[in-house]
């Protein structure tokens, strides 16, 4: 993870260890029966004022469901897959890539979907420094790349699949790359010049040009994807069905009350809805194209 530096500015994208676990001491009662609703965020995001929320709202979902939380941190999307798959969580904020590759089968399931500005979709941003000459993906070739983590959507499958439109593949078009393993660390290793160029998830780098444009700012949007399902909370198949379904409810109707608005508000979404299959498809589509297309490679390498 690309670390930030001393500067003032610096200091507003500090950054977190995803290793360390947090326990929210019990909001009600210690003599509670309620086992603890554990709940992982991934690193999608790493800005301290976004885990403020994110903590808000898992305080919510506990003192809704009377229960008391257990927060779990982790640096990868693909530890929060494996605690999932190994029923050690119960909730998780995972990206939509994941989602798609390792659903149902892996033990878990999508119950929201956040919608931002009246869309459930987002977008892969391309960007690169504002005075960079690059006009498009083309320019980049030979160039230095951040992927955000291996199985980020935006981040990753979204920049392997417009290459493959291309005729070829990360290791031959891009001079060099390395993972920041958040969206945030990519935007500020494009505005800091690190890399010439990242894939985003549209709604953070959004998020920055409204609550922090700092770095944002120094970078411009060259291509954007098709919309896909926003990222969204799954939750693990080994709860209780009572549960899921108050935790469903929970989540598509807190946007009714005044503490549910507050939080989505900080948060720049507007509600939760259910889940379409439909959202999420063209991922699988861009995931289908690139395994045809990897295993025809290797076919012909024979």
């Amino acid at each position: 993870m690309i670390s930030a530096s001393a500067c003032d500015r610096d200091k507003e994208y500090t950054s977190v260890d995803f290793r360390t676990k947090s326990v929210k001491p019990p909001a009600k009662t210690q003599d509670t029966a309620e086992p603890i609703l554990q709940i992982a965020v991934a690193a999608m995001i790493s800005p301290k004022e976004t885990l403020v929320y994110y903590r808000e709202l898992i305080d919510y979902l506990g003192s809704k469901l009377n229960r008391n939380t257990l927060l779990i941190q982790r640096k990868t999307y693909g530890e929060i897959n494996d605690l999932l798959s190994k029923n050690q969580i119960d909730i998780a904020f995972i990206c939509s890539g994941p989602y798609v590759l390792n659903g149902n089968p892996s033990g878990f399931q999508a119950i929201a979907t956040p919608i931002i500005r009246g869309s459930p979709l987002y977008q892969a941003y391309l960007i690169v420094h504002n005075d960079s000459p690059f006009q498009k993906l083309e320019d980049l070739k030979g160039r230095s790349f951040a992927f955000t983590d291996p199985h980020s959507n935006t981040g990753f499958i979204v920049p392997r699949y417009w290459l493959s439109l291309m005729n070829t593949n990360p290791e031959t078009f891009f001079g060099s790359t390395i993972f920041t393993f958040s969206h945030d660390n990519a935007i500020m290793a494009v505005a800091k010049h690190l890399v010439d160029a990242a894939s985003v998830d549209s709604l953070y780098w959004e998020y920055y040009q409204t609550r922090n444009p700092y770095y944002s700012a120094k970078t411009r949007v060259i291509q954007k994807s098709e919309g896909f399902g926003s990222p969204p909370i799954v939750v693990s198949n080994a709860l209780s069905k009572d549960v899921i379904e108050s935790l469903t409810h929970i989540l598509l109707t807190m946007h009714q009350d005044l503490e549910g608005q507050r939080i989505l508000s900080g948060l720049l979404v507007d509600r939760f809805e259910s889940p379409k299959t439909e959202w999420y498809d063209p991922i699988r589509n861009m995931v289908e194209r690139l395994s045809l297309k990897e295993s025809r490679d290797a076919y012909g390498t024979r």
